[in-house]
């Protein structure tokens, strides 16, 4: 009686069992899909994006002419030009005083009269020993010594008219012009100061030209070279320019190459000003580029990712490292560990696991659809 007894008990307790696992194994099911993260997915797209490298160095003049003094002692009476004058080739920027170079002039001119005289009476002297010559009334001696007396006043005239060119030289230094067109970057030049030889007075940017002194490793020099194309990013615009000279040399500093690069301002733009540090990039052309959205990339460990719908679960996820390229405004290239034909998470991955259970948005559910069809 006891034995049928318990068979029923247990007989009851399966059948009452039974349906509640099954019910906890849905309940289970239910609240993993109910805390699965919602995301929205999208295929790879391959877009034809430009190959940049990119650079920074210095702004620098493309030619800076030192204007100096070619004289000493002399004071300092003019000052035409400043810091930022616009200049031409031959304009008045230093006058000196003048006044003794004036009278060094006055001096070497009755000094080349008095030479000239002498000259003219030593000719004279030579010239009547000449005619004289085999007749008696001079010795061979004087005669010589009429000779000789010529050739001395000759040279005498000579340099007493290299003095006066000297003069007129130390005259005209007087006055300092500018050696080419272009912009002054700097001035040493005061009202009052006697200069000596070698002072320097202005700096002269030539042309107004300024370019860009890129630095870049050695390993990126592949393929820049002369005329290669180079862009400045600026808040007033972008500055194009053209590599005009790779540097035969390696700095010993860094390891670096100096890449110069001219610079064309569009027109209306001012020109860009020296000693500015200067981030830009060198265009190498265009490519096909396999894009994702910015963030669908995660950063693990130093490791870039990416998180993709499996094809046989599509409510559960992949994690893939990925080998990453360039950046372009929303958008970043992969350069491997993805396909095509793959559907990345683009949101949310940071919150993702390899095998992770998510709910696909209906936006992008409808948008893989389409780009299954």
């Amino acid at each position: 009686m006891r034995r049928k007894a318990f068979f029923s008990l247990a007989f009851f307790l399966a059948i009452t069992v039974m349906p509640q696992s099954a019910s906890s194994e849905e309940d289970a099911k239910t609240s993993a899909q109910a805390a699965a993260l919602t995301v929205t997915v999208s295929a790879p797209e391959l877009l034809n994006w430009p190959v940049t490298v990119a650079a920074s160095g210095r702004l620098a003049a493309w030619d800076e002419a030192v204007i100096a003094a070619e004289v000493s002692g002399f004071k300092i009476i003019e000052v035409k030009a400043d810091v930022g004058s616009m200049v031409k080739k031959g304009d008045l920027l230093v006058q000196f005083s003048a006044d003794t170079a004036q009278a060094d002039i006055e001096q070497q001119k009755a000094t080349v009269e008095k030479q000239e005289a002498a000259l003219d009476q030593a000719v004279a002297d030579a010239d009547r020993a000449r005619g004289l010559t085999g007749s008696g009334a001079l010795s061979k001696q004087q005669t010589t010594e009429y000779l000789i007396s010529e050739r001395k006043a000759k040279a005498d005239v000579l340099s007493a008219k290299a003095a006066l060119a000297s003069a007129q030289l130390t005259l005209d230094r007087t006055k300092v012009y500018a050696v080419d067109d272009g912009v002054i970057s700097a001035r040493s030049a005061s009202l009052g100061n006697v200069v000596n030889t070698g002072d320097e007075l202005f700096k002269l940017i030539r042309q107004d030209r300024v370019e860009w002194q890129a630095e870049l490793p050695v390993k990126r020099l592949a393929d820049v070279r002369q005329g290669t194309k180079a862009v400045i990013p600026t808040p007033g615009g972008d500055i194009s320019g053209e590599v005009r000279l790779v540097s035969p040399i390696t700095s010993t500093n860094n390891g670096r190459v100096t890449v110069y690069v001219s610079l064309h301002p569009e027109a209306g733009m001012p020109t860009p000003k020296t000693g500015i540090l200067a981030s830009g990039y060198f265009d190498l052309g265009h490519t096909d580029a396999l894009t994702v959205p910015a963030t669908a990339v995660t950063l693990r460990d130093g490791f870039s990712y990416v998180f993709t719908l499996n094809e046989a679960d599509k409510s559960t996820v992949s994690r893939k490292r990925v080998e990453t390229g360039r950046r372009q405004d929303d958008r970043i290239e992969i350069v491997s560990g993805v396909e095509e034909t793959d559907k990345v998470v683009a949101s949310g991955g940071a919150f993702l696991a390899d095998g992770s259970i998510v709910r696909v948005a209906e936006s992008s559910a409808i948008a893989t659809k389409e780009d299954g069809k």
